[in-house]
C-alpha cells in the first residue's frame, strides 16, 4: 500500500512513507494496551472499557423506583389492625397484602429473568415502573371499605412489578460499573429497596392515624395513596427519558468477554441448569432464603409482635421498623465497600450471617422486657446484620456463577427467599397466636442457625474475579488477539 501511494505521488518520499506507518502501527498497539476504545480503522476494540459518569444516575434512578415499590409491602402490614377496621377483615388477610409480593415472584421470576436476558435492562425498567404506577392509582380508586378487592389488586400490580425490580442491582452493577466498584454499586442498589421499606415503615404510622370515624380514615389513607401514586409516575417518566440499556463501551474485562458470547450461543434453560448442578451456588440459594425469609416474616408480623407487649404504640412500631432498616442499609454500605476493597466474599458472608443468629438472639429474648428503648437497639443491631446481608448474597452469587446471567442468578436467590418467607410468616403468625411472640422468634433462630451451618460449608470459587485477572494477565501479550483470548477466559474462570 505505501509503494502504491508513492507511485500515484512521485514527491511523496517512500522512507518517509514507511516510517509512519511504522509509527502509526506502534501507537495502535499502544493504545489497545492502554484501553483505548478506536483502532486504527475506526472500529471499536471488543476489550476496550471505559466508566461513564451516567453510571450512577442510573443506578439512583433505579433506587428511586426500587423505593417506590418497596414502600409499597409494608405500608397495609405496619398499620394492619387500622386496615383490619376499615376493610373489615381479619389479620391473616392483611398479612397476605405482604406476602402477595413473595407469592407472585415465584411462577414470574422466569419468564422475567428470560425477557432480561433477551430485551435488556431498559425494556425490564419500562415494565416495572408501568406496572408500578398503575397498581398505586388502582389503589387510590379503592379507598371504601367496600373494595378491599380492588386494593388487593393494585397491590398485586405492584407485587407484579417487584419481579422486575428485586433481582436487578447486581445486573445494574455489573453492565455498568468497575470491578472496584461493582459491590458498592449493588449496595447502592440494595439500598433503594431497604429505604423503601424504612419509609414504609415509618409514614404510614403518621399519615394514617387509628382514628374510629371511618370517613375521616378513609380520608387520611386517600392521602397516602395519593401521595404514593404521584411518586409514582414521576419515576415512570425519568424512566422513560433516562434510563439507558447500558454503556457504549463495557466496564470490565470480564462485561467484555461476557459480551462477545453470540446471541444464538446463549440458552436461558441450558444457563438455569448449570446453575442448579453448580453445589456452592445451591447452598447459596438455601441460606439466602433462609436469612430474607427471616427478614420478610419479622417485617410483616412486627406490628402484631409490637402491638402483644406494647398496646397502642402503632407508631413506634413503624420507628422500630424504620431503624431496623437504616441500620441495615448502613451494613448494606459497609459491607458492600469492604468487598471492593477485599474482595473477601465467603469469610464476610459467613460474618455477617454468624452476627444475624445473634442479634436474632438477643431481640427475642428482650422483646417482652417492657422497654421499648431496648427494643430500638436489638432490633438495630438485627437489622444491621440481617438487612446488611442482602448485597452480599448477590454479590456473592455472581462470584459463584460467573459467566452465567446476573438477573438469572439473583432471581433464584430471591425466589427462594419468597418461599420461604411465605412458609415463615404463615408459620410463625400461627406459632404467635398459639404460643407467644417468644416460640415465633425461637422458631425463625433455629433456621438461621441452620443457615449459618450451610453457609460455613459453601465453597469459595470467585469466578469473576479470576476472568478479570485472566483478562489482565492476557492483556499484554498480545492485546488485539481477543478472539483467542475470549473463550479461554470464560473456560478458566470455570474451572
Amino acid at each position: 500500500m505505501i509503494e502504491k501511494q508513492a507511485l500515484e505521488d512521485p514527491k511523496v518520499n517512500l522512507e518517509e512513507l514507511k516510517e509512519e506507518h511504522v509509527r502509526q502501527e506502534e501507537a495502535v498497539e499502544a493504545s489497545l494496551c492502554a484501553g483505548e476504545p478506536k483502532l486504527k480503522d475506526g472500529h471499536e476494540d471488543p476489550r476496550s472499557t471505559r466508566l461513564y459518569r451516567r453510571r450512577w444516575m442510573i443506578v439512583l434512578l433505579f433506587s428511586f423506583y426500587s423505593l417506590s415499590n418497596s414502600f409499597q409491602w409494608i405500608q397495609y402490614g405496619i398499620i394492619s389492625n387500622i386496615f383490619m377496621k376499615f376493610y373489615n377483615v381479619d389479620a391473616f388477610t392483611i398479612d397476605w397484602m405482604s406476602m402477595i409480593y413473595m407469592l407472585t415472584y415465584i411462577p414470574f421470576i422466569f419468564p422475567v429473568t428470560w425477557l432480561l436476558d433477551k430485551r435488556g435492562l431498559r425494556v425490564i425498567a419500562l415494565v416495572a415502573t408501568s406496572l408500578n404506577c398503575a397498581g398505586t392509582w388502582i389503589k387510590v380508586a379503592s379507598v371504601r371499605p367496600d373494595l378491599f378487592a380492588v386494593t388487593f389488586l393494585g397491590q398485586f400490580c405492584c407485587s407484579l412489578a417487584q419481579v422486575f425490580i428485586l433481582g436487578m442491582p447486581s445486573r445494574i452493577a455489573s453492565v455498568w460499573f468497575g470491578s472496584e466498584e461493582v459491590s458498592t454499586a449493588c449496595s447502592i442498589g440494595v439500598f433503594g429497596n431497604q429505604l423503601g421499606i424504612a419509609i414504609g415503615f415509618l409514614v404510614p404510622p403518621i399519615l394514617v392515624p387509628n382514628v374510629d370515624d371511618l370517613d375521616e380514615l378513609a380520608h387520611h389513607i386517600s392521602i397516602m395513596f395519593y401521595i404514593t401514586a404521584g411518586v409514582a409516575t414521576l419515576l415512570f417518566i425519568l424512566v422513560v427519558f433516562v434510563f439507558q440499556e447500558r454503556p457504549e463501551l463495557p466496564p470490565t474485562q470480564a462485561q467484555a468477554t461476557a459480551r462477545s458470547i453470540p446471541p444464538e450461543q446463549y440458552s436461558y434453560t441450558a444457563s438455569v441448569l448449570r446453575l442448579l448442578r453448580n453445589r456452592p451456588f445451591i447452598f447459596l440459594i438455601i441460606t439466602y432464603g433462609l436469612n430474607v425469609g427471616c427478614f420478610y416474616a419479622v417485617g410483616t408480623l412486627l406490628n402484631r409482635m409490637i402491638i402483644e407487649h406494647y398496646p397502642g404504640e402503632e407508631v413506634n412500631a413503624g420507628r422500630i421498623g424504620l431503624t431496623i432498616v437504616i441500620a441495615g442499609m448502613v451494613g448494606s454500605l459497609i459491607c458492600g465497600i469492604w468487598l471492593d476493597k477485599t474482595k473477601t466474599y465467603k469469610q464476610t458472608t459467613l460474618a455477617v450471617y454468624s452476627m444475624s443468629l445473634v442479634g436474632m438472639i438477643i431481640y427475642a429474648a428482650t422483646l417482652n422486657l417492657g422497654h421499648l428503648w431496648v427494643v430500638f437497639i436489638t432490633a438495630g443491631t438485627l437489622g444491621f446484620f440481617m438487612t446488611g446481608y442482602l448485597p452480599l448474597g448477590f454479590e456473592f452469587a455472581v462470584e459463584l456463577t460467573y459467566p452465567e446471567s446476573e438477573g438469572t442468578s439473583s432471581g433464584l436467590l430471591n425466589c427462594s427467599a419468597q418461599v420461604f418467607g411465605i412458609i415463615f410468616t404463615i408459620c410463625q403468625g400461627k406459632i404467635i397466636d398459639a404460643f407467644g411472640t417468644l416460640a415465633g422468634n425461637i422458631f425463625l433462630c433455629v433456621f438461621l442457625l441452620i443457615g449459618t451451618i450451610l453457609t460455613g460449608l459453601i465453597k469459595s470459587d470467585l469466578r469473576r474475579q479470576r476472568a478479570n485477572l485472566l483478562a489482565r494477565a492476557a492483556g499484554p501479550t498480545d492485546c488485539r488477539d481477543v478472539s483467542l483470548t475470549t473463550p479461554t477466559i470464560i473456560r478458566e474462570a470455570q474451572l
